[in-house]
């Protein structure tokens, strides 16, 4: 993971939006050329990724929220 701003790969897919529930709680994330995938932040609109991860760190990220893994106690 890395919050430091570099020169942004193109966008392959575009940002996608997935909201959580009936809350207003949302994540955005966008699949870049080269198996970057970037999550902006909220305040610093086009601005590019806020944090940016390898679509294997990604994929693990996603994995562990499905099973449950990194609910809190």
């Amino acid at each position: 993971m890395s919050s430091r701003r570099t020169a942004q790969p193109a966008i392959s897919t575009g940002w996608l939006k997935s909201y959580s529930g009936g809350s207003q709680d949302c994540v955005e994330v966008a699949f870049f050329e080269g198996g970057v995938v970037g999550v902006p932040g909220s305040k610093d609109r086009g601005g590019g990724p806020a944090l940016s991860f390898t679509s294997g760190a990604w994929d693990t990220f996603t994995s562990n929220i499905r099973t449950g893994r990194l609910d809190r106690p």
